[in-house]
C-alpha cells in the first residue's frame, strides 16, 4: 500500500520524535474523564449475517450534549482497535484513529511496533480518512472496499441512573424496585463514535469462539495520550 505523502509530511515532527502514547481507560484515570481518551463502549461485529466484513465501533466521552458535540475529539489522543490472532491475549494486528484538523485519520490493519501500554503512530499503512461529522453524518468508503466515520451518535447506553440511586440509598422507604418502564438518563446524550468496517481478509482469520461456537475476532479498544 502506497505512503500517504501529504500526510507522512503533516506530522513530521511527530513521526521523526517518536512520540509514544500511554494507555488510558474508562473512568480509571483523572485525566481521561470527560476527554475523547474515556472509553464509553465497545462493539465488534458482522453488518449482516454471512458478512465478510466486520464493523469495529469505539464511542467515546460519552454524555456529550447536542451543543457540545462537535469538534471535540482530542488531538492528542491515539485511539488503537487491538486484533489478538494466536490466542495469546497481546495484539497482533492494530487499527489507528486520530483526529487532526477536522479529520480523522485511520492506519492498520497492522502489526504494531510495540504491544501493550505504548504506541505508534503507523503512518506506513494508511487505511483512509474522513471528515470528522457535524450536524450531518459523514462516511468516507475507499477503494478497498473500507467505510469510515468519525462524529458525535447518541448514546446507545439506555439506564435510569436516578432512580438506581434511590434504590440503592439506605433511608429510601419504597422498596418497589425500578420503574416500569424507566426512564433513559442517557436520551439527551452523544458519545463521540469512531467506525470502522472493513474486509476480513485484511485482519486474517478469527481465531476466537464466541458462545453459539461462531469464530469472532478477540478484540478490544484502548486510548492512548501524547506524553
Amino acid at each position: 500500500m502506497k505512503k500517504n505523502v501529504a500526510f507522512v509530511l503533516g506530522f513530521g515532527m511527530l513521526v521523526s520524535a517518536s512520540i509514544l502514547f500511554t494507555a488510558a481507560d474508562h473512568i480509571d484515570a483523572p485525566g481521561s474523564s470527560g476527554t475523547t481518551a474515556d472509553i464509553a463502549d465497545f462493539f465488534a461485529f458482522e453488518p449482516t449475517e454471512g458478512s465478510d466484513n466486520t464493523v469495529f465501533i469505539v464511542d467515546l466521552q460519552s454524555n456529550v450534549l447536542d451543543d457540545l458535540a462537535f469538534g471535540t475529539f482530542d488531538e492528542d489522543v491515539l485511539t488503537e482497535i487491538n486484533i489478538d490472532l494466536d490466542g495469546d491475549l497481546t495484539e497482533d494486528m492494530v487499527i489507528q484513529a486520530i483526529p487532526r484538523d477536522g479529520r480523522m485519520y485511520f492506519f492498520g490493519p497492522a502489526s504494531p511496533n510495540q504491544t501493550g501500554l505504548t504506541s505508534e503512530v503507523l503512518v506506513d499503512f494508511p487505511l483512509g480518512d474522513v471528515e470528522i461529522s457535524a450536524a450531518t453524518a459523514t462516511i468516507e468508503t475507499t477503494a478497498d472496499g473500507v467505510s469510515l466515520f468519525a462524529g458525535p451518535r447518541q448514546d446507545p447506553f439506555y439506564f435510569d441512573f436516578f432512580r438506581f440511586n434511590e434504590v440503592l440509598a439506605p433511608s429510601m422507604e419504597d422498596n418497589s424496585g425500578f420503574n416500569v418502564p424507566g426512564q433513559d438518563t442517557f436520551a439527551d446524550a452523544n458519545t463521540m463514535s469512531i467506525v470502522v468496517e472493513l474486509p476480513n481478509s485484511m485482519i486474517g482469520e478469527a481465531t476466537g469462539t464466541n458462545v453459539l461456537g461462531l469464530p469472532v475476532y478477540k478484540t478490544w479498544t484502548t486510548t492512548n495520550r501524547r506524553q
